[in-house]
């Protein structure tokens, strides 16, 4: 992928993202509990859903960035259920890439594996808050492969946030906006990802406290 157009496109990305965290209306609360909310709103890019998941993780920023951040071989595939496999199919510079993610089967096997392809961004903020920001784009390195739906992530991410005053503490918001293609029922949908976001929280807090207590 053409390095200038990249890093257009990731940059744009990354602009969005960070308005999604700064526009507090419109959010429809959809899921509560164990110090975890989830909320969605009407996607523009998409017809479905942008998802909003915040909670407290314990441990730093850089200890919390670790076992979320976009790397080949890296902890995201030892814990997060709905990551099967992720690698690097174009590394752009230090800190944009274009990245392949496959997912398992999900909701009772209803959901299919699906596979990403995505340019994802990471930034970092000067109040010690680091990001990734990725949007799917076609690259020919990434053709369809046999035994997965390609699915589409418009721009989503996340933000590793330090508390004030409380530095073994992390505030982690994340947004997904995910179009898993296939003829999925709209109900299979809406129901697998507040789910799979709550969880995705509960398990990323014993990753932290499993690799880095």
């Amino acid at each position: 992928m053409d390095p200038a157009l990249a890093a257009q496109i990731s940059e744009a990305v990354a602009e969005k993202v960070l308005q999604y965290r700064r526009d507090a209306s419109g959010w429809t609360i959809c899921r509560e509990g164990n110090g975890v909310s989830v909320s969605w709103r009407p996607s523009v890019e998409f017809p479905g859903n942008l998802y909003r998941g915040e909670g407290i993780v314990w441990g730093t920023p850089e200890e919390v960035w670790d076992c979320v951040k976009p790397a080949a071989g890296g902890l995201r595939e030892k814990w997060d259920e709905n990551v099967t496999s992720f690698e690097i199919i174009q590394s752009i510079t230090d800190t944009l890439c274009v990245s392949r993610t496959s997912t398992p089967s999900a909701a009772m096997k209803l959901i299919s594996p699906r596979d990403f392809v995505d340019l994802v961004l990471v930034r970092k903020y000067e109040d010690g808050t680091i990001s990734s920001n990725a949007t799917h784009v076609e690259h020919p390195l990434c053709p369809l492969k046999p035994g997965f739906v390609r699915g589409f992530n418009h721009p989503c991410g996340c933000f590793c946030e330090p508390l004030p005053g409380e530095p073994n503490k992390t505030k982690l918001i994340t947004f997904f906006q995910t179009d898993l293609s296939g003829y999925l029922p709209r109900n299979v949908v809406d129901s697998f990802f507040p789910r799979s976001m709550a969880g995705f929280y509960a398990n990323l807090q014993k990753a932290v406290k499993k690799f880095h207590s």
